[in-house]
């Protein structure tokens, strides 16, 4: 089979249900993001070292497969996985469990010092910018609700990996102090 099809040369593509939509619609704005973010977490799980980040990116990937899906549907999610109430409790508790091994925050992050914590911050805001497409096909799609909220925990996990990954190189975050 060829990779190539040329049915998209004219700027159109198909969504699962088999309609066709202009490359630049909401929907694609939405899942095209969710790909980025998802082929960047492969290279942030690819530069760390333990499995405890690892493990738990690798999974993030694929709820972020089963996010993509949702949107690729188009409001037709019959038969296409969905992200459940346990995804976003897994990221709710690898959040906390990374959060029991930092400082508490007393300020506002400067992102730098370490270029995996770098990495986890870019990643954190492709899944902001992922987020903001989302919501706007949310009113449109009820059904990607718990995606929402998934992208909305999964920046905060970011953040939080950020911190967490720095602390363990052993190198120190950069603060924002306002009185700078």
């Amino acid at each position: 089979m060829k990779i190539y099809t040329k049915k998209g040369d004219r700027g159109t593509t198909s969504l699962l249900s088999g309609d066709r939509v202009p490359k630049d619609d909401a929907r694609l704005e939405a899942y095209g993001t969710v790909d980025e973010l998802l082929s960047y977490l492969g290279l942030v799980r690819d530069l760390a070292t333990h499995s405890n980040i690892t493990d738990p990116l690798l999974k993030i990937q694929k709820d972020l497969m089963t996010a993509a899906s949702q949107m690729a549907a188009a409001g037709e999610h019959t038969g296409i996985p969905q992200l459940t109430e346990e995804d976003i409790s897994f990221l709710e508790k690898e959040i906390d469990r990374m959060t029991s091994a930092l400082p508490p925050l007393k300020h506002f992050i400067i992102p730098g010092g370490d270029t995996l914590s770098s990495h986890c911050h870019i990643a954190r805001t492709i899944c902001r910018r992922a987020e903001r497409h989302t919501v706007t096909l949310l009113r449109s799609d009820p059904a990607l609700e718990k995606t929402v909220q998934y992208l909305n925990r999964l920046s905060d996990y970011l953040f939080v990996l950020a911190r967490y990954v720095i602390r363990k190189n052993n190198k120190s975050e950069t603060y924002w102090l306002s009185d700078d």
